[in-house]
């Protein structure tokens, strides 16, 4: 589905099927350098069990024109013009990693727009190392080499997926790889300057579902205690042997913890 944003054409994935506002719709939002081919596992179930879905390519991001925003309150504000694009009042977002962070500003800043909030691999903070940063801002492929490392859990980087002859790791990489240039030091730049995620939390009204894995070494789980206190309406689900991307690593078992939250909140 083609969105036109600000005057920039947008592409949203929604599951298989048409898009009518008129349903109550899951909105997606990608991590750093990535797009809405991280979700494939868990949209055309929405799209197929009475929802409206939206897994959107943030601006210079997958098929999206424009240029990468810079901050997370740019990602919030562009959300939100989306939403008025398509003629959602109300939506539940479910947002990775950077994702999440723009996900849980724009549930903070406005609370009347968000019916329910998925965390996925999320910390009030995301700091990044400073050589990874100094390698994605100098497009080095150093940086793509250590996120697909990093990113992903031990169970996977042996092998691992439901699917036999799926590789994982590789495709990860090469998800990386299609990023045009200086889009994933602009995103891990964004994570790394957000300050705010606490403050954002304690606005948080609606339902929130922090979903993180156990073996996530870029967004510990044990980091994010803070959040989960300081959010008023918090559940917390630890996905075993899954790394920071468990949308892949542990399809299943992402899509069951984020349609049972959802379908009993929203």
């Amino acid at each position: 589905m083609w969105i036109e944003v600000d005057g920039v054409r947008a592409f949203a994935n929604t599951g298989g099927r048409d898009f009518y506002p008129d349903l109550p719709a899951v909105v997606f939002v990608h991590g750093a350098g990535m797009d809405h081919t991280i979700w494939q596992q868990q949209t055309r179930y929405f799209a197929h069990h009475g929802r409206s879905v939206l897994a959107i390519d943030l601006p210079g991001h997958g098929r999206s024109d424009g240029e990468p925003l810079a901050t997370i309150s740019g990602l919030n504000d562009w959300l939100i013009a989306l939403l008025d694009v398509v003629g959602a009042e109300t939506v539940a977002f479910v947002g990775h990693s950077m994702g999440a962070l723009a996900a849980l500003e724009t549930a903070a800043r406005h609370p009347a727009r968000v019916s329910a909030l998925a965390l996925l691999g999320a910390t009030p903070e995301i700091p990044v190392h400073d050589d990874l940063l100094d390698a994605a801002e100098a497009d080095d492929h150093m940086a793509v080499d250590l996120i697909v490392s990093w990113a992903h859990g031990q169970r996977t980087h042996k092998g691992g997926n439901i699917a036999p002859g799926i590789w994982l790791m590789g495709g990860g990489g090469r998800l990386l790889e299609r990023g045009a240039p200086g889009v994933l030091g602009i995103d891990l730049k964004a994570c790394n300057d957000y300050a705010d995620g606490l403050d954002a939390a304690a606005k948080v009204e609606c339902p929130t579902l922090l979903l993180l894995g156990e073996a996530d070494r870029m967004t510990p789980a044990r980091n994010a205690g803070p959040l989960e206190e300081a959010i008023a309406d918090c559940r917390k689900i630890v996905l075993p042997e899954a790394g920071h991307m468990m949308t892949v690593e542990a399809p299943r078992e992402t899509l069951k913890a984020l349609h049972q939250f959802i379908d009993a909140v929203a």
